[in-house]
């Protein structure tokens, strides 16, 4: 029997971890508090309508294969994909009826991008060549690699590579040099959101999301996103791991500075290695009980510490299909975003709001019963620490109202209002208790300069040994293509330690 690690969560990073861990001859058992896998990547169920839970669009495919290839198997008997195209649909609320279809195929994006700004082509072209060489960078020597000591970041060549970076600058004033009309700097800049961070805050290497999207394209996967988290549980059972679900885990147990297993229900479980796939700020304030561990991660420097923004989602049952709605993924943008992202982070209540719209049944029949689909709405709103505001029935109902009416605008949504059998919400609130998102932030610690790359929660504890973090809050980030990236340089960084292997971090 190999050494037995134990991993605490069944969200994205966790799984992935587990199955590497295991491939690798480890005896892997993890403990999930809900009775489902996935984490945030989840499913609910209500009235033969199915939807995903959090994450919808799938980038970077050959990220989500990767797990199964590692492991010898065909990823297509697991996660069975489409590429989109279109890949979504753009309306802006002040004209609602002249939607953009914004295409992966570079020719059909060229000829939307003259129809909304002929003068910006040009300079979109531009954005996209200058992003390409950031992302290349960060792609080969940042996001794939650990940063155990600062020396691992301060070094001649490593510091020459992240100038390449151009850090500095925000994402709205990076989009600003290149194009001027307004609606396509929303359409690109607005994507930083996906990690649950402003445009006008985020670094602007952040503006590579959309890059990646308008180079290599969007993808469904059959059955919608719950199926990478179904198909990972089972090929972690495959290879002959555990999972134990309903199970809360307590706290780690940590004597002599070293990971010893977990207190769970009560009752201690150990093992050799601890992986915590809780969220990095929730698990260092409950789960690391002892103080040496925590190093500078103190109860009060955690609360400091900046937080992403939260999303309001509703799930509605419809009791039609949409002919008259081509696609599956929808943005709709208020005029106002400026305002919007504004409030979303200083905490007020929204009057001026962009959200999503996915139809997952529109690619999967099976999502919902015969003839009728079914809505996912996001909407990002303020963490809960932020908002000044309760997240109470009242909140919910104008939220609901002003999503509903937004709509009510758009083709083949005239009478949304009459047409739901069943509904859920989730809330800031729900992100907080049901996944131990502290704040309630979707994305975990926001991705400003000073929470990134090497000043980022890393995997590896730094006071303690045989304990590693992964998920959102470490790096290299959130998003699932990353959270993948992050289960892979936690297993490395294990097997270094255990095994002494090295890894090559060199990049091209």
């Amino acid at each position: 029997m190999g050494k037995k690690v134990i991993v605490i969560g069944a969200g994205v990073a966790g799984l992935a971890s587990a199955i590497r861990l295991q491939h690798a001859g480890y005896q892997v058992e993890i403990y999930e508090k809900e009775s489902l896998p996935g984490g945030k990547m989840n499913r609910i169920e209500t009235g033969g309508y199915k939807f995903d839970l959090g994450p919808t669009i799938v980038m970077m495919p050959e990220l989500y294969r990767e797990v199964f290839e590692l492991c010898g198997r065909n990823p297509d008997d697991y996660i069975p994909m489409e590429k989109l195209d279109p890949m979504y649909r753009v309306y802006y609320s002040d004209i609602p009826d002249e939607p953009f279809d914004i295409s992966s195929d570079l020719v059909e994006l060229a000829k939307t991008i003259e129809k909304i700004s002929e003068d910006d082509m040009e300079g979109f072209f531009l954005y996209l060549h200058e992003i390409y060489k950031r992302f290349i960078v960060a792609k080969n020597n940042i996001i794939q690699r650990p940063f155990r000591s600062s020396r691992d970041f301060y070094n001649l060549p490593m510091l020459k590579k992240a100038l390449k970076l151009k850090t500095l600058d925000t994402a709205d004033h990076f989009m600003s040099k290149y194009i001027k009309n307004e609606r396509l700097k929303q359409m690109i800049s607005f994507q930083t959101l996906y990690i649950g961070i402003s445009p006008f805050k985020s670094p602007s290497f952040y503006t590579m999301i959309p890059m990646i999207q308008f180079l290599y394209g969007v993808w469904f996967i059959k059955g919608g996103m719950y199926t990478m988290a179904k198909s990972m549980e089972k090929l972690f059972i495959e290879l002959g791991g555990t999972i134990h679900f309903n199970k809360n885990v307590q706290e780690i147990s940590i004597s002599n500075r070293k990971a010893t297993g977990i207190i769970v229900d009560g009752q201690n479980v150990s093992s050799d290695f601890v992986v915590c796939n809780a969220d990095f700020p929730y698990a260092m304030k409950n789960l690391v009980r002892d103080r040496a561990t925590k190093g500078k991660f103190t109860d009060k420097k955690i609360d400091k510490m900046k937080y992403s923004c939260s999303c309001f989602l509703l799930y509605l049952g419809m009791n039609r299909k949409y002919e008259e709605v081509e696609h599956v993924h929808h943005f709709i943008f208020n005029e106002n975003l400026k305002k919007n992202l504004h409030d979303i982070f200083a905490g007020n209540k929204l009057t001026d709001a962009s959200f999503y719209v996915y139809i997952a049944s529109k690619m999967d029949s099976s999502l919902a019963p015969d003839g009728k689909d079914g809505l996912y709405i996001l909407m990002p709103v303020s963490n809960v620490a932020a908002a000044n505001y309760a997240w109470d029935e009242q909140t919910i109902h104008d939220y609901r109202t002003y999503i509903l009416n937004t709509l009510k605008k758009i083709r083949g949504f005239e009478n949304i209002d009459q047409e739901i059998v069943t509904e859920t919400c989730i809330t800031p609130l729900d992100f907080e208790s049901k996944f131990n998102a502290y704040n309630g932030s979707t994305f975990g610690l926001m991705p400003i300069l000073s929470q990134s790359n090497h000043m980022r929660p890393q995997s590896k504890a730094k006071h303690c040994h045989n304990l590693y973090f992964t998920g959102s809050s470490t790096h290299p980030g959130a998003g699932v293509p990353i959270v993948l990236l992050s289960a892979k340089i936690t297993v490395q960084e294990l097997m270094h330690d255990d095994q002494g292997i090295l890894f090559d971090y060199s990049g091209k």
